[in-house]
């Protein structure tokens, strides 16, 4: 079962991953990028990133906690 759960979390980890690379082109460089491209857009998309990834890792680590807190407490 060790096996299973250690491959679950690999493809978790792989779909999740893809989520994020699909959710920043959506949101940051289709957003800044589809009028033509000039330097002065290169901080924009800069600080959406960092603010995309930033609230990315907030709903991450909360989400990491509440499966382990179920995980604990039986729930799953």
């Amino acid at each position: 079962t060790d096996k299973v759960k250690s491959q679950i979390s690999q493809e978790l980890a792989v779909a999740n991953a893809r989520e994020l690379v699909i959710k920043v082109n959506e949101n940051c460089f289709e957003k800044f990028l589809n009028s033509p491209y000039t330097d002065r857009n290169e901080p924009c998309v800069d600080q959406c990133l960092i603010k995309y990834m930033r609230s990315w890792n907030i709903v991450s680590k909360a989400y990491i906690s509440r499966i382990q807190q179920a995980s604990t407490s039986g729930e799953i």
